[in-house]
C-alpha cells in the first residue's frame, strides 16, 4: 500500500507541475470587438530550405521545473503579411497556439517598442520615445534614466528564472556604458557593440562581459548564432532543474535584410503587395504633410520590390531558427512546459499610402502586428480578436512565472486570453493608445538622409523627416488620430479597412467629441488608471 500511495502522489506531482502557477498580480480584465482585418493581396508559396544543424545530442532533465519556461522571438520590423512565408513558424506554433489578430504597438519604432515590452509601460510613463536623439530616447536615454533596474528580466529573474537575451537590444547600446556593460536582470548576455550586426557578419558580441568576434563564415551569421545560444540556455537550464526566460532578438527583416547564404536565391519571381492602399490615389483626406506626396516612381516601387524580397529572404532564418528552438524544447523534455511567443517589435509599410519603406505611422501596416504565442494550456490554431499590444507582454510573462512587478504597469496580462473560454471582447480592452511624441525621430539605426522638414500646417511643430507627432486611439472599431498640427484622422475600419476614407471631417460630432475626450484620458494615465480607461465601453 505504501508503494501505492507514493506512486500516486509523484504522479499527482508531475501532474500539478504542467499547471501555470497562481496569479500574483491583480492586472485587470476588460476588451473590444475586432475591425475587419484586410486580407492578403497576395500569397506567396514558402520556400523552405533545410536548416543547419539544430542541436547537440538529447540531455536529459535533471529535476525539471515547476514553473513554466518562457521564450520569446522578436523580429525586427516585421509586417504581420511576412507570415506567409515562414512555414515553419505556421506548424510549430501557429497551428498550435493562439494568434491574436488585434496585437498593437504604442510606438511604431525600435527602442520604444522594446521599453515598452519589457516595463510594461506607454511612452508617456516610460519618457522614452525615439530611438536615439538627445532627450527623447535611445539606450543612453534609458540607461540615464535607470529604466533597466524595472524589467520582465529582473522580475523573473528575481523569481528565480535563468534569464538570456541574445541578439538585438535597444539602439544605442552600450554607449558610455562601455562594451561590457550588461544590463541588471540578465543571467546570459550576447548583444552585439562593435560592427554592425543588421548585417548579419562582421561584429562583436559581449558574451557575459567577453568580447566575442564574428566574422564572415556562414556559420556565424547572426540570427544561427542567437538561436544556438537560446540552445544552450535550455540544456544548461535543464540541466540545473531552473525555469528560463530567452528574449531572443533577431535584427531580421530589418534593412539591409541579409539573407543566410543558404537562402540567397530564394524568391526570384516575388512581386510586391499592392493592397488598394498602395500608391494611393487621392490623398486629399490625408493630412498636409502626406498631401504633398507625389505618387511612387517606377523607380521606387522597383527598389521596394527588391527590398521585399530580400526581407523574404532574411525571415528564412527566423523560420529556421523556430524550428531549432523547438526541436531543442523536444530533445530536453521542456516543449510541454514551455511558453513561446513570438512577435515584431513594429509594422512596416512598403508603398502604402505613398509612403516609402518605412514605420512611424498610425495605420494598420504599422501598428498592428504579429503575435502568436502556444505553449502550456494553450488552445490549437485559435485566433482572438481582442485589443492586446507590446505594454501587455511583461504582465502576462509575470503571471506565468509568478513573479511580480516592482512599478507600476499599464498593460494588462494575456493570460486570460491563452485558453479556451477566454472573456468576451465586450469585457476586455476597448481602446489602445498609438503614438509618436516628443519629435520622434527617425529610424537611426541605419545610417539613412533624413529629408527636409516641410512647414508644419495649423501652428504645430514637425518632427525629423518633416513628420509631426501625434496621438490616437486604436478601438475595436476606429483609428482616431489627432496630430500636434490641429489635423485628425478617422477611419471605420469595418468599413475601410485599408484607411482610404478620413472621416474625420465629416463624422458624428459626439463620436469625435466622446474618442477626443478618452483619448486626454490615455494620454495622462498610469498604471491601474489606463486599464481602467481602456477599459470602458464607447457610446458612439
Amino acid at each position: 500500500m505504501k508503494k501505492i500511495f507514493l506512486l500516486t502522489l509523484s504522479i499527482l506531482v508531475a501532474a500539478c507541475s504542467a499547471l501555470p502557477p497562481s496569479v500574483t498580480i491583480n492586472l485587470g480584465s476588460n476588451t473590444p470587438a475586432s475591425a475587419n482585418t484586410p486580407a492578403p493581396t497576395n500569397t506567396i508559396a514558402p520556400q523552405s530550405t533545410a536548416s543547419p544543424s539544430s542541436t547537440a545530442a538529447p540531455t536529459s532533465a535533471a529535476t525539471p521545473s515547476q514553473r513554466p519556461n518562457i521564450i520569446f522571438i522578436l523580429a525586427d520590423d516585421m509586417a504581420s503579411t511576412d507570415l506567409e512565408v515562414m512555414p515553419k513558424l505556421k506548424s510549430l506554433i501557429t497551428d498550435q497556439g493562439v494568434s491574436f489578430n488585434n496585437y498593437l504597438v504604442n510606438i511604431s519604432l525600435c527602442c520604444p517598442s522594446r521599453v515598452a515590452t519589457l516595463r510594461g509601460q506607454y511612452a508617456n510613463n516610460s519618457k522614452i520615445f525615439g530611438n536615439g536623439t538627445p532627450d527623447n530616447g535611445g539606450f543612453e536615454r534609458v540607461y540615464e534614466l535607470g529604466l533597466e533596474k524595472a524589467t520582465a528580466a529582473v522580475w523573473l529573474q528575481n523569481a528565480g528564472y535563468r534569464t538570456l537575451l541574445a541578439g538585438k537590444y535597444m539602439n544605442g547600446y552600450p554607449g558610455k556604458a562601455g562594451a561590457n556593460y550588461v544590463p541588471p536582470g540578465w543571467t546570459e548576455w550576447y548583444s552585439a557593440v562593435r560592427g554592425n550586426a543588421y548585417n548579419e557578419f562582421g561584429y562583436t558580441l559581449n558574451e557575459n562581459g567577453k568580447m566575442v568576434q564574428y566574422g564572415s563564415k556562414a556559420e556565424e551569421y547572426g540570427t544561427d548564432v542567437y538561436a544556438k545560444k537560446t540552445v544552450q540556455l535550455i540544456q544548461t537550464s535543464v540541466k540545473e532543474g531552473k525555469p528560463f526566460f530567452a528574449y531572443v532578438s533577431v535584427y531580421a527583416p530589418h534593412t539591409p535584410a541579409t539573407a543566410a547564404p543558404r537562402h540567397e536565391k530564394l524568391f526570384a519571381e516575388v512581386k510586391l503587395p499592392r493592397p488598394p492602399s498602395f500608391n494611393e490615389d487621392d490623398m486629399s483626406d490625408k493630412p498636409a504633410h502626406l498631401q504633398r506626396s507625389n505618387k511612387l516612381t517606377d523607380r521606387q516601387i522597383a527598389n521596394m520590390e527588391e527590398e521585399y524580397r530580400k526581407r523574404l529572404q532574411s525571415l528564412q532564418a527566423v523560420d529556421d531558427a523556430v524550428e531549432t528552438i523547438v526541436n531543442a524544447l523536444k530533445e530536453t523534455n521542456q516543449l510541454n512546459n514551455t511558453y513561446i511567443f513570438f512577435a515584431s517589435d513594429n509594422g512596416y509599410h512598403l508603398g502604402q499610402h505613398r509612403l516609402p519603406a518605412g514605420k512611424q505611422q498610425p495605420y494598420e501596416e504599422d501598428i498592428r502586428l504579429p503575435l502568436i504565442v502556444r505553449g502550456p494550456g494553450v488552445p490549437a490554431g485559435k485566433t482572438v480578436d481582442h485589443l492586446s499590444g507590446n505594454i501587455d507582454l511583461a504582465s502576462t510573462w509575470i503571471e506565468l512565472a509568478g513573479a511580480k512587478a516592482d512599478i507600476a504597469v499599464d498593460g494588462r496580462s494575456l493570460v486570460p486570453l491563452l485558453k479556451n473560454n477566454p472573456p468576451s471582447t465586450k469585457d476586455w480592452r476597448q481602446c489602445f493608445l498609438i503614438q509618436r511624441g516628443e519629435d520622434g525621430d527617425e529610424d537611426s539605426s541605419q545610417p539613412q538622409p533624413t529629408a527636409t522638414p516641410r512647414p508644419p500646417v495649423g501652428g504645430g511643430r514637425l518632427g525629423a523627416g518633416g513628420n509631426p507627432d501625434f496621438a490616437g486611439l486604436r478601438t475595436t472599431k476606429y483609428t482616431y488620430v489627432e496630430y500636434e498640427t490641429g489635423e485628425k484622422e478617422l477611419y471605420d475600419l469595418a468599413k475601410d479597412p485599408y484607411q482610404l476614407n478620413n472621416i474625420a471631417k465629416s463624422a458624428n460630432a459626439e463620436l469625435l467629441k466622446e474618442l477626443s475626450t478618452r483619448l486626454a484620458e490615455m494620454m495622462k494615465c498610469a498604471g491601474e488608471s489606463c486599464r481602467k480607461s481602456d477599459g470602458v465601453a464607447f457610446k458612439n
